[in-house]
């Protein structure tokens, strides 16, 4: 804790010693509308309010300079009435050849035509929303929290009601939007909101901010931010209750255990009610998450649990809030851990259901967040799986221009525990924790600081604490990170993988832009990454120099040398593929060269490449994975992701192999009409899983979903030594949800 109120100290002295480089910070008025205008969405400007109005303009360069103005410019226009926010939008280009992925919303904004707008209604620099729209019509809305600073999150989760259409001219496309204030969460009155904008145009080869974003910083951050100034102050309130139930029914049947078909029949749904114009309530009541797609498969080369994202989206909504504690690697609070519990029979993991639940949050004021959450499971006799009660308290309070300092509570409580006579299980697991953000007002210096405890009935207290501290400059980059976990640790709701370690990780990093048509940028680096446990001394490191950078025609590279040191405590398997382990109580030291390459992906082909070369652990290892995509514009696209490895090891009878294989088709049919087919075959696993998905959007946020669902035994199977291709598991889902605002 004293280590935590220096760091604050050491902070604010920071904060106020730190220069902005925000200078001549840019406005605009949104427009009042009288009883005589009207506004019809349908992407052409030619209501008599636009020419009224006057614009945000002058956009300038983020790449592939950020010291010029833009060549294709980009005109904003904003008003209001009681109910709605209109935008219109005209970007101007050098010809008519616009690039769009595909017709499916919440897109990724890289190697496509589109425009981003980004409100920050508390103007806090902390948290924003953001809305987008490209030239086809297509949407997307999320959130961005934390800033655009270390630790920051861009998020596609957060869904609402509002209409957007686009239409296309000879060297120009235009946009409407409107943007009901029930669908946002700001302080009324309201005199001046946070704003800024990005766009990317293929044709001219460009990223551009309205704000002025330097080369050096995150394109959505929200240290350069222009006033979006009310011409009347805003007093609507942004009060406003939504329901969306659902339906589900389908079947799911176990071929290895030769099990009768599960057929099903759920219903439930959620209710999001505004409290106040900061604050949110949610109810969720027996959710279904069916539609989910599945886990994008990697290999796993790794002694430790391997991170996959949770993708439900009760969970994902205001994740930033819940989610942002600690470091990735230790995360007091991991959402997936909710509904999901380990089957004491046959030992592995497996889902349970979720009664329901409810969760608080959004702002208090115009400095406080805060948050609440909690969630009900069911129990599961048969599989020695006991009803549990999460609850997670957190509140978050802005300090100085866009720092904060946060508290965390998390309780997991066994509910049935007598009942089961389960030995081996908590009765309850608690952790309390509290966090420092901090970022100067032109982030420069950013970093974080935490410290965390947990406790439960067998254990004693424990802690673990982290730090990070970046410097960040045009053509200088500096990052110090530390942390410790305590060995008897036990986040039981978080993700934390590795305990009982205290662990350095600093990184330098000297950045150059060359003025030539070749290389955009380019940078050389250097990082250490060196644990170590109390008690014994160094047990793993890995030192890595390397040079990487952009080229003029967006493809990037980046190349590695690196030294990596193990000790094992355990005996382990580097292969993953059940081979003959080697030895505890021995380390290994060997070098690598390591590698990645990007192409343009602004072209119908584009590609990358991420070899790896060298020793590994006792003998050689030489791989890479990546990637091919197709785009069939502006319908679709075809993929297919690759990992191969090659391993030569000496305590092995042989050579192993690793081969993990992933083609994709998404085609949309229409702005509503989404389809994709994803398969995926892991040799690791000698499974390969087939996932099929129809989506319909009937009606704004409302979907008719059919999801189909196969995994199959393929592998070389003994004592034939034939190729297998039998059914594991078989699922087909049909979901109707529909949103409804009362």
């Amino acid at each position: 804790m004293r280590f935590l109120i220096f760091l604050i100290c050491v902070t604010s002295f920071l904060s106020s010693w730190a220069q902005t480089n925000i200078n001549n910070k840019k406005s605009f008025i949104v427009g009042a509308t009288t009883q005589n205008d009207s506004i019809k969405i349908d992407g052409d400007l030619k209501e008599v309010i636009w020419s009224r109005l006057t614009p945000a303009k002058d956009f300038t360069q983020f790449f592939p300079s950020d010291s010029l103005q833009a060549k294709a410019q980009t005109e904003i226009y904003m008003c209001a009435d009681k109910k709605n926010l209109y935008i219109g939008i005209k970007c101007y280009a050098t010809g008519n050849e616009w690039i769009v992925n595909s017709l499916r919303r919440d897109y990724r904004a890289g190697g496509s035509d589109n425009i981003t707008l980004l409100f920050d209604t508390f103007d806090d620099g902390t948290n924003a929303l953001y809305f987008g729209i490209n030239p086809e019509g297509v949407l997307r809305e999320g959130i961005i929290s934390n800033g655009g600073s270390v630790g920051a999150d861009f998020s596609t989760s957060w869904d609402n009601k509002w209409r957007g259409e686009a239409k296309k001219y000879d060297g120009y496309y235009t946009a409407e939007l409107e943007i009901p204030f029930s669908t946002l969460r700001y302080p009324t009155p309201s005199k001046k909101w946070g704003f800024s904008s990005y766009r990317f145009d293929t044709q001219s080869n460009e990223i551009s901010t309205y704000s002025g974003v330097p080369r050096n910083q995150i394109l959505f951050t929200l240290a350069y931010m222009a006033d979006m100034i009310w011409e009347e102050e805003l007093t609507t309130k942004s009060s406003a209750v939504s329901i969306i139930p659902f339906v589900s029914s389908g079947f799911n049947k176990d071929f290895e255990d030769n099990t009768p078909a599960d057929e099903f029949f759920e219903a439930g749904g959620d209710v999001k009610i505004a409290l106040t114009p900061g604050l949110n309530l949610d109810l969720t009541v027996n959710p279904d998450f069916s539609q989910v797609e599945v886990d994008e498969q990697i290999t796993n080369l790794n002694r430790f649990e391997i991170f996959f994202p949770e993708r439900r989206q009760f969970f994902l909504e205001n994740a930033d809030l819940f989610g942002q504690f600690g470091f990735s690697n230790i995360n007091p609070f991991f959402s997936r851990r909710i509904g999901a519990s380990e089957d004491l029979i046959t030992e592995e993991l497996v889902q349970n259901r979720i009664y329901g639940g409810l969760r608080v949050s959004g702002k208090l004021g115009s400095n406080t967040r805060i948050g609440l959450l909690n969630m009900q499971t069911e129990a599961s006799k048969e599989q020695g799986i006991p009803s549990v009660n999460y609850g997670v308290a957190v509140a978050q309070h802005k300090l100085w221009t866009r720092s904060n300092i946060g508290m965390i509570v998390v309780n997991k409580e066994v509910l049935d525990l007598k009942e089961l006579d389960t030995l081996d299980i908590n009765r309850y697991n608690r952790m309390v924790g509290v966090d420092f953000n901090y970022a100067t007002r032109d982030n420069t210096w950013s970093g974080k600081t935490f410290a965390h405890s947990t406790f439960s009935p067998n254990t004693s207290l424990a802690i673990a604490q982290g730090s990070t501290l970046n410097y960040n400059t045009r053509k200088f980059g500096a990052l110090w990170k530390h942390e410790y976990v305590d060995e008897d640790y036990n986040a039981e709701v978080g993700f934390v993988p590795r305990t009982d370690y205290f662990r350095i990780n600093p990184v330098t990093e000297l950045r150059y832009y060359p003025q030539n048509e070749v290389l955009n940028n380019h940078s050389y680096s250097a990082e250490a990454d060196v644990f170590w446990r109390p008690g014994f001394g160094k047990t793993d490191h890995i030192f890595s120099v390397g040079w990487g950078g952009e080229f003029a025609q967006r493809s990037n590279f980046g190349l590695n040398l690196n030294h990596n040191y193990v000790y094992l405590f355990d005996p382990f398997d580097p292969t993953g593929t059940d081979s003959v382990e080697l030895d505890a109580d021995q380390d290994f030291s060997y070098f690598s060269f390591t590698g990645n390459y990007r192409s343009d992906n602004r072209k119908a082909f584009s590609w990358s490449l991420s070899p790896y070369i060298g020793e590994y652990f006792n003998g050689w290892r030489y791989g890479t994975r990546g990637s091919f995509n197709i785009r069939y514009q502006p319908k679709g696209s075809f993929s297919l992701n690759y990992a191969v490895n090659y391993f030569d090891l000496p305590h092995l009878d042989g050579s192993r192999e690793t081969f993990l294989i992933s083609p994709r088709i998404d085609y949309t049919f229409s702005k509503s009409l989404f389809t994709s087919l994803f398969v995926q075959y892991n040799s690791q696993d000698d499974n390969t899983n087939i996932n099929a998905r129809i989506q319909w959007r009937f009606a704004p946020v409302s979907d008719l979903i059919l999801v189909y669902t196969d995994n199959f035994l393929t592998g070389d199977v003994d004592p034939l030594d034939r190729f297998a291709f039998d059914v594991r598991t078989r699922s087909l889902v049909l979901k109707i949800t529909y949103w409804l605002n009362l």
